[in-house]
């Protein structure tokens, strides 16, 4: 089984790395723009034609949230145009397509977690940028499923984990929004449910979506009350609303993924969210608070 891998320097890319030895039946080949520019449909073409992948996973995106506001159309570029880029090779050489989302395409305006057909309403540029790719994968790539996920992190790169314990340890008192209510996500997790659902793939046909989040919910509060918990940082946490923290691009205020359509799909157990945060404190070499 060959596996392309696009945006493999980002927190999910890098997870998959981690994996890869855990799956000797994938022969993966990672990049990212210095190996791949995935906005130029002929390099895509050429690469996939080189590569004969049997399945892309589409890691690569634009997720500068508020800076979008400012470049929509590079973010439009990334996040949509690219991935009617690989739909297209994707069917030009038989090849399913894995392609990651976002819960940000949601109004946010909901008070029940999201279902795959809920109709998107996306706020921000990033979102609307996010949604278009949706668009151009849905019309465009034959065979391939769409992964909506929310509130990444990982020990790689930026995300809200390591910017709450750098600015812990820098401060001591924190303003953190409580009426934002969403799925902290551990990248690890989700890398291990896009390996482990690949061989149920086989006979897939058509496009289908799917949300794919850790369990529980859990405010932007919350999460990072639970941050300085497990760290051991004497930090304060203050509890703020959105208006008070303003911000370029607009959040959703509740945007919980239901995974029900996953579970029952695929049979995977998905771990509780501060389990796996407690795991990616240790491998940020944090002693975890007991």
């Amino acid at each position: 089984m060959k596996i392309l891998i696009t945006g493999s320097k980002g927190q999910l890319g890098n997870e998959l790395k981690l994996l890869e030895k855990e799956y000797p039946d994938y022969k993966i080949t990672f990049t990212d723009i210095d190996e791949l520019d995935i906005t130029d449909m002929q390099a895509v073409s050429a690469f996939m034609d080189q590569l004969q992948p049997d399945v892309v996973v589409n890691c690569a995106a634009y997720t500068a949230v508020d800076k979008a506001e400012q470049e929509p159309e590079l973010a439009l570029k990334i996040n949509a145009l690219a991935v009617r880029n690989i739909s297209n090779a994707c069917g030009e050489f038989n090849a399913m397509l894995i392609h990651i989302s976002t819960d940000y395409i949601f109004s946010g305006k909901g008070h029940r977690p999201y279902v795959e057909t809920d109709t998107p309403q996306p706020g921000s540029s990033y979102a609307k940028s996010k949604y278009a790719g949706e668009t151009q994968m849905l019309s465009s790539c034959k065979n391939g499923i769409i992964m909506r996920t929310s509130w990444l992190y990982s020990a790689f790169g930026n995300n809200f984990v390591k910017t709450i314990l750098k600015y812990g340890k820098e401060r001591g008192n924190l303003n953190v929004v409580f009426d934002q209510i969403g799925c902290p996500t551990y990248a690890k997790d989700l890398a291990r449910a896009i390996l482990e659902i690949i061989p149920a793939l086989r006979d897939h046909e058509g496009v289908e979506i799917y949300h794919y989040a850790n369990e529980g919910v859990a405010s932007w509060y919350d999460f990072a009350k639970t941050i300085i918990e497990f760290s051991a940082i004497k930090c304060i946490i203050n509890p703020i609303e959105t208006k008070d923290y303003p911000l370029p691009a607009p959040r959703p205020f509740y945007s919980v993924l239901n995974k029900a359509k996953f579970k029952e799909k695929f049979g995977m157990k998905i771990p509780y969210w501060k389990d796996s945060l407690e795991e990616c404190i240790k491998r940020l070499n944090i002693e975890v608070a007991k």
